[in-house]
């Protein structure tokens, strides 16, 4: 073998790692700039469309709930419910014993009746004093002409000087008397609201009686408490027939069945698209993998924070800014056969705003 073909075969085994560590420093390049390029393209691609949904895991199921109270007290006779009943609207839920009530409204009437012959009466009275003042018209008539004969004589000397004074006296008297009558009869119209003709239904003072009777029935009715919705009753164990029931003193709970929405208390920063009518999907802790939807009922005028009753006060020195949460109501549609909700359970909403982010939006960041 000639010394030129050694030198050649020497050449070959230097020259392939050279080529192979440029080879590698190639590819690591383009390895490294292309995972830059795909992690780069991937993020701005989650971003574009990672805008539109916003979750929340802050959620509960609420309905509305009652405190069942009565206006009037009295002893409770009959509880018709028992813990855990579902009741329809004007079902009964217990009642309080009628008897005082009854015995009120009997009296009520009765002053109603004694009005009502009342005011008949002084309708009849007010004709008799008309009647006794035309009387008595006619008799001062009688003793004007009598008077005026009298007055006549007495210059001549046909009757004398006390049958003209008497006549006279008799006269003034009996005007007066007819004054007098006039001036009651005027009172007594007063009272009839200065219509003789008046219905007794609407005297005043029948009027005022009658209110007392619509009164004494309103108690009467609320001697018997019912459901003012669909709901479920709980806690009616406190309730017992023969316990003393004060006027406006909670009995037990009702919580709807109907009015039931899921309450969601977001960051006010993930707020920014949300608005009303956004489509939402919900679950709920108790029944996992089952989705309900819904929709943005509204949107609290204040956070939360606003309503305590002792609001944070971020007036001093060491002041740290928190992020606020705002209560959102989100209106679930419900369909025949799902599954109850409580008041209550743990919920996860996302709420569809239907925003897309574009490229510009990244120069507003």
């Amino acid at each position: 073998m000639s010394q030129a073909t050694l030198g050649a075969d020497r050449a070959v085994p230097e020259a392939t790692p050279l080529r192979t560590r440029a080879r590698r420093t190639v590819l690591r390049f383009i390895f490294m700039t292309g995972g830059i390029a795909v992690l780069a393209v991937v993020s701005l691609g989650y971003w574009l469309h990672g805008g539109r949904y916003v979750s929340v895991d802050n959620a509960y199921v609420r309905a509305a709930k009652l405190a069942v109270t009565t206006d009037v007290p009295g002893i409770v006779a009959e509880v018709k419910v028992r813990e855990g009943q579902r009741v329809a609207t004007g079902d009964v839920l217990f009642r309080l014993d009628d008897g005082p009530f009854r015995n009120a409204l009997a009296a009520a009437k009765a002053n109603l009746a004694q009005a009502v012959l009342s005011g008949e009466a002084m309708k009849r009275d007010y004709q008799r004093m008309l009647r006794d003042i035309d009387a008595k018209q006619a008799q001062v008539q009688s003793d004007q002409a009598s008077f005026e004969r009298y007055a006549a004589l007495v210059k001549s000397g046909g009757v004398t000087r006390a049958d003209y004074d008497d006549i006279r006296f008799r006269l003034a008297a009996n005007k007066a008397v007819v004054e007098s009558l006039i001036e009651q009869a005027q009172v007594q119209l007063a009272r009839l609201g200065g219509s003789p003709d008046m219905a007794p239904a609407d005297m005043p003072s029948v009027r005022e009686k009658q209110a007392q009777v619509d009164e004494a029935q309103r108690q009467l009715d609320h001697t018997i408490v019912r459901a003012p919705f669909a709901a479920v009753a709980t806690q009616v164990e406190a309730l017992q027939p023969g316990m003393y029931q004060a006027a406006a003193a909670a009995a037990f709970g009702l919580i709807s069945t109907e009015r039931v929405w899921i309450e969601a208390n977001p960051k006010e920063t993930d707020l920014t698209e949300v608005k009303l009518g956004d489509k939402v999907d919900v679950t709920i802790d108790t029944y996992p993998g089952r989705v309900w939807q819904g929709r943005v009922g509204s949107i609290a005028a204040g956070s939360g924070a606003e309503f305590s009753i002792l609001p944070a006060q971020n007036a001093s020195g060491n002041w740290v800014k928190v992020v606020q949460r705002i209560p959102v109501r989100i209106e679930v549609v419900r369909q025949k056969g799902d599954p109850e909700l409580r008041a209550g359970m743990s919920a996860v909403v996302e709420i569809d705003t239907g925003h897309i982010r574009h490229m510009s939006d990244i120069w507003q960041h």
